[in-house]
C-alpha cells in the first residue's frame, strides 16, 4: 500500500504516547510505503521543528530518507485541485503522480477531492487509516 501523509497527521503520529504512534511504527517496520516530494519533506522538517525541535525534525526526515519503503516522487504535472488552500496541492499532486492508495489527512480542505471524479484521489482521516493499519 502506498500513501501520502499530510503534515497535520505526521505531527500526531510521532509522540511516543500518542494513540497514533502505531502508524509511525508501522511505517518504520515497512507495513506501507510513504510517498513524498522534496517540497513535502521540506514542509515536514519546517513544521516538526516548530512542534518539537530541529534535531527531532531531522531525525524524522532522516528516517523517511533511510528506510526502504519510501517512494520519492517527482511531480511532472500540477493539477491544482484544492483551491481553498493551494499549499495543500503538493500532497494531491504527489498522490496522483505516485499512484497512491490514499492521502491521510484531517484537513477539511482535502474534502473537495472526494467529489472530483477525475483524477480520483482517495482521502482517509487518521482514525480511518489507523483502522486500515490495524487490519494488516
Amino acid at each position: 500500500m502506498k500513501i501520502a501523509i499530510d503534515t497535520n497527521c505526521l505531527v500526531r503520529m510521532l509522540p511516543k504516547k500518542s494513540e497514533y504512534r502505531c502508524l509511525w511504527d508501522a511505517f518504520v517496520h515497512g507495513k506501507y510505503k510513504l510517498c513524498y516530494t522534496t517540497e513535502i519533506l521540506n514542509e515536514y522538517e519546517e513544521v516538526l521543528s516548530g512542534y518539537y525541535s530541529k534535531e527531532a525534525a531531522e531525525m524524522v526526515t532522516d528516517t523517511i530518507l533511510g528506510v526502504p519503503n519510501t517512494v520519492p516522487v517527482t511531480v511532472y504535472y500540477k493539477w491544482d485541485l484544492i483551491t481553498a488552500d493551494p499549499d495543500d496541492n503538493k500532497f494531491a499532486d504527489c498522490a496522483l503522480n505516485a499512484g497512491v492508495n490514499f492521502i491521510v489527512t484531517n484537513d477539511k480542505h482535502f474534502n473537495v477531492l472526494k467529489n472530483i471524479p477525475f483524477p480520483k484521489v482517495n482521502v482517509l482521516d487518521i482514525d480511518s487509516f489507523k483502522e486500515v493499519i490495524t487490519k494488516i
